[in-house]
């Protein structure tokens, strides 16, 4: 299956969907020509699912960069909060940038089925993304509970809870498990600038690009929908929105 014809099966949901090969090669032409620095002077930070196919669907060059500095659990969720990002922040090269990849992610088989891939070595398609799925079902099912967090399964209950505030929102929808990861997205948004705001980085710039993985079967590879794509730079305390870099 030709390139083209795969980004026809992802943007039937996500239209402005590009490769993530293609995301992480603009991504470095970026830093190249206008940051005027090499990838191995940027440490990398990711928040995103801790599915085992994020990992195996992580292009290669993403790793001339530094890191990744593991930000992230369930769904993308940066669980390991300000401690965490403190601790990343205290990595960077002083002469270089942080870069700080986020977001939950999505399965789209070759079927154009939402909510779910083919794995390598599977017979059958499975969820993707499962907490998702699962926070889903039981907020569907009237099954959670406002407030109820317990230690045993925090990170899911942190899912459940972020649907839970959304509830309408996502059952009123077209399709609820695109809404509901919209939904998580924006809670992701909104705490990783929150965190960036109260971390010191010294270094020159940080970079900020939230997104919503894509995962396809093992033959399609994985695909980026662009929602921000911000720069700060620290010495001036600049912060710009260069998202039309990726959707041009």
């Amino acid at each position: 299956m030709k390139k083209r014809e795969k980004l026809a099966i992802i943007r039937k949901w996500y239209p402005h969907a590009i490769t993530t090969i293609d995301c992480v090669n603009t991504l470095i032409d970026y830093v190249e020509d206008d940051l005027d620095l090499e990838p191995g002077q940027i440490m990398v930070a990711d928040s995103i699912c801790s599915d085992d196919v994020n990992s195996i669907q992580y292009p290669a060059r993403a790793h001339e960069f530094l890191g990744p500095f593991k930000l992230g659990g369930l769904d993308g969720f940066p669980f390991t909060g300000l401690t965490g990002m403190g601790a990343f922040a205290s990595h960077v090269p002083d002469e270089g940038a942080v870069y700080i990849y986020y977001g939950p992610h999505i399965g789209i088989s070759k079927e154009g089925v939402i909510g779910e891939i083919h794995r390598f070595g599977q017979t059958k398609n499975s969820g993707c993304c499962g907490a998702a799925k699962g926070a889903l079902g039981k907020l569907q099912n009237n099954q959670i509970i406002e407030g109820n967090i317990t230690e045993i399964d925090h990170q899911m209950n942190i899912i459940e809870q972020i649907l839970f505030k959304q509830k309408e929102r996502i059952l009123s929808s077209e399709n609820n498990l695109h809404e509901a990861t919209e939904v998580i997205y924006e809670a992701i948004d909104e705490r990783i600038n929150e965190l960036v705001e109260k971390t010191t980085y010294n270094c020159k710039y940080v970079i900020l690009l939230g997104a919503i993985l894509i995962n396809s079967d093992s033959d399609m590879g994985s695909y980026t929908t662009i929602k921000r794509f911000d720069v700060l730079d620290l010495a001036t305390n600049n912060r710009k929105d260069l998202l039309p870099i990726f959707n041009k």
